[in-house]
């Protein structure tokens, strides 16, 4: 690169560096742009593929221009110093843009301007757009599955009372606040049971009793994903314990249980939750298909959970846990008080991506018999009336998944700034 040191920038002329690579790099955009909207190219007097490759050419030498440390300009340092750091990151950057350019105008064709929604039969689908007809008619079967539509109002209740029991912390007072871990663990989740049993699935207080087969939709997915949540976090914290214990036989247990669901395939865990569990039940015993299905992906999804925490517990210096001895605290004391809070709030981001797993994870729970939201997607799209559709029903469930993982990515952001401590 020395060959060329006659292109790096200096502060002699600042100004005049920084307005002729901003003019560079903004003829670049808008060479792509006006080609990809108005088919107009600025360059189009330039041979062959030059013609292509100059407005990238052209934008990365204004962003090699404007490429100094400290230009007086915020927008510009800004620029320089989370995408214009060198030369690769300048390239990387132009070329992801002019991809997003290049794609806005299909996508919004076939997404919006040429769409359909009007109607209620796949003939109302005559443009050559995205049909989201489909995707109207179908929308009650993937927010519910098969559960009875004059029924509804029953799965929205529980989910309004759940969130509302769960919006108990935000407004406990300073008292009541000691008491949410005891909550939360313990409380929280058998009234949450309670609630979704007795007013989903019915048979008391007069309403009509709806078999586990019959739900399906996002509502099954927050189901399955709420209670797996719940049980795999404390479950995942004792096997993390567990394995760090000096007793050799709690040790080996919480090894041996960890070892063997991470080496096994969630379909199949699943697969012998559903065909193979209930056969070691006695004759005259019945557990339902839905609560297999929790147990097993809260049994899977704890080992990976405990490796996570685990890892925390072994980022802490040992001064902590001599210090809490040496205050007089017991093991239990020590690691409620002193070490687990430490710990937990160190591996945050380690959690939050084992719970999204664990989310995107439900739509294998179709194999079994229940049909989530994916579940119901691969329903639908094998319906006569509405085949050749199943790219508008997976564009929607992406959309959904992709809100309720970034909701869940953003509230452990927000965990983090809260919790974090200056070093």
């Amino acid at each position: 690169m020395s060959r060329f040191s006659f292109l790096k920038s200096d502060r002699s002329n600042i100004n005049s560096l920084l307005f002729t690579g901003i003019i560079l790099v903004t003829i670049g955009i808008l060479d792509v742009s006006l080609n990809t909207f108005f088919k107009l190219n600025l360059f189009s007097f330039l041979p062959g593929i030059t013609s292509f490759l100059f407005p990238f050419i052209i934008a990365m030498f204004g962003f090699h221009l404007i490429r100094i440390e400290f230009t007086g300009s915020k927008t510009i340092d800004i620029l320089n110093k989370n995408i214009n750091t060198s030369t690769f990151n300048a390239a990387l950057t132009l070329l992801i843009l002019f991809v997003v350019i290049k794609a806005i105008p299909p996508s919004l064709s076939w997404m919006i301007l040429d769409a359909n929604i009007s109607g209620d039969t796949k003939e109302a689908c005559t443009g050559t757009g995205a049909c989201w007809t489909y995707i109207k008619v179908w929308f009650r079967r993937f927010m519910y599955g098969m559960y009875p539509n004059e029924q509804h109002w029953r799965i929205n209740t529980a989910f309004l009372l759940v969130i509302g029991l769960g919006t108990f912390g935000f407004f406990a007072t300073e008292k009541m606040k000691k008491f949410l871990a005891l909550y939360y663990v313990f409380i929280y989740p058998v009234m949450a049971f309670m609630i979704i049993y007795y007013l989903i699935s019915g048979g008391y207080f007069g309403l009509e009793w709806i078999e586990t087969g019959a739900w399906g939709g996002l509502s099954l997915t927050f189901i399955v994903s709420f209670f797996c949540l719940i049980f795999c976090f404390p479950l995942g914290m004792i096997l993390a314990l567990g394995r760090r214990s000096s007793l050799p036989a709690i040790r080996y247990v919480s090894i041996g249980y960890i070892e063997f669901w991470r080496g096994v395939p969630l379909i199949t865990v699943l697969f012998m939750s559903s065909v193979m569990f209930p056969m070691f039940l006695p004759e005259d015993f019945f557990m339902d298909k839905l609560v297999r299905v929790i147990i097993a992906i809260t049994l899977f999804e704890g080992a990976y959970c405990a490796e996570v925490i685990r890892g925390g517990l072994q980022s802490l210096p040992r001064g902590q846990y001599d210090a809490a001895k040496s205050l007089g605290m017991g093991y239990w004391k020590m690691h409620v008080f002193v070490i687990l809070p430490q710990a937990l709030k160190l591996v945050i981001p380690g959690i939050c991506n084992t719970f999204l797993a664990l989310v995107k994870d439900t739509p294998l729970i179709f194999v079994v018999g229940l049909a989530e939201l994916a579940g119901m997607l691969a329903l639908a799209k094998t319906n006569p009336e509405w085949l050749g559709y199943a790219m508008e029903g997976y564009i929607f469930a992406a959309i959904i998944f992709w809100i309720i993982c970034y909701a869940m990515s953003k509230y452990s952001y927000n965990l983090e700034e809260k919790y974090k401590t200056e070093r």
